[in-house]
């Protein structure tokens, strides 16, 4: 069974179990970072949990979530469709202010995550910032039916550094607990896509 298998099967419980977590902190961040009213991603939405908070902050949010079940429930959440898709079949070029991946790239095995991330960044426009959040630590493997990438400061540092034309924000690490189980101290990420240079 793989993570989406996983999201589909467990839709309800994950979005009780999620749906009223508090983000706040790691949401003033990125907000603080992206224009008023700015064209905003939530890559892996989950319950719709942030992409209301941002729709209802004047954000034109685009929800995405590779698992059908959990769609069908943001969707009402939101009041907006979700669009199901996995991320590899991401295909946005230049059109998102900010793109927010709240412990969503953590279930991209490390052979897949480049190719993932090379999308994700290509749908920032120049400017554009990115939120992602993963577990601290060295963790990477199958764990009560979903797959888990775990990251040390280091390791993400060491990540970014394969990709010109982005400047790291922020890194921090937190004990909280953003709904999955066997996590508690995650590592948060601000990225920011460098403007095009003028000739």
């Amino acid at each position: 069974m793989d993570s989406i298998d996983y999201y589909n099967k467990n839709a309800s419980l994950y979005f009780e179990n999620t749906v009223d977590i508090n983000t706040e902190e790691n949401r003033n961040k990125f907000m603080s970072a992206i224009p008023e009213g700015a064209a905003v991603l939530d890559l892996g939405c989950g319950s719709g949990r942030d992409s209301l908070e941002f729709i209802e902050s004047g954000y034109d949010v685009t929800a995405i979530d590779g698992a059908e079940e959990l769609c069908e429930l943001a969707s009402i959440h939101i009041g907006q469709d979700v669009l199901c898709m996995q991320f590899d079949e991401l295909d946005f070029d230049e059109v998102f202010d900010g793109i927010w991946a709240s412990a969503a790239l953590i279930h991209i095995s490390p052979e897949e995550l480049k190719g993932v991330f090379e999308k994700v960044i290509k749908a920032l426009k120049p400017g554009g910032i990115l939120y992602m959040s993963f577990g601290h630590g060295d963790f990477t493997g199958y764990l009560n039916g979903r797959y888990f990438q775990n990251f040390k400061t280091k390791a993400m540092k060491d990540f970014l550094a394969g990709y010109a034309g982005l400047e790291l924000l922020e890194i921090w690490k937190s004990t909280e607990n953003l709904g999955e189980a066997n996590l508690d101290e995650w590592l948060h990420i601000i990225i920011k896509k460098q403007e095009e240079k003028q000739e």
